[in-house]
């Protein structure tokens, strides 16, 4: 008998991922999703006819820095970085510009909301003071 990995295989969709997505490649590199992919395509027509400027894909903004243990002091002299206790948690946008009236906006295209996302977008706000636009 095979060995079952977890619950993820085999999923309804036949995909085998999770949420039922798959990534697409274009000439403008590979994305997450078919509505990602469209979602860029609009962009840079906005971006070529000057509406929107400082068009960026997968920008990452820092939420909580990592958790270390205190540096220490070698025989020596010389300081080392204490050792990592907790990553830092990071929010990595779909897509970050410039709007017309000078706005930085950042935007998701959201198919789920899970759990995790929800509390990136509350930390976002209270943070950076960043609303993200959910498409």
């Amino acid at each position: 008998m095979g060995r079952w990995y977890g619950w993820r295989r085999g999923s309804a969709t036949g995909s085998g991922k999770k949420y039922g997505n798959r990534k697409v490649a274009t000439e403008d590199g590979t994305f997450d999703s078919v509505k990602e992919a469209r979602r860029n395509a609009e962009l840079q027509l906005l971006a070529a006819a000057g509406e929107i400027r400082n068009l960026q894909r997968q920008v990452r903004f820092e939420l909580i820095p990592a958790q270390r243990e205190p540096d220490t002091v070698g025989p020596r002299g010389g300081v080392h970085p204490g050792k990592v206790i907790e990553k830092a948690c990071e929010y990595i946008a779909d897509f970050y510009y410039i709007d017309a009236d000078g706005n930085a906006v950042v935007e998701d295209t959201k198919g789920f909301r899970t759990k995790d996302y929800i509390i990136k977008r509350k930390l976002m706000l209270y943070v950076h003071g960043i609303r993200i636009r959910e498409l």
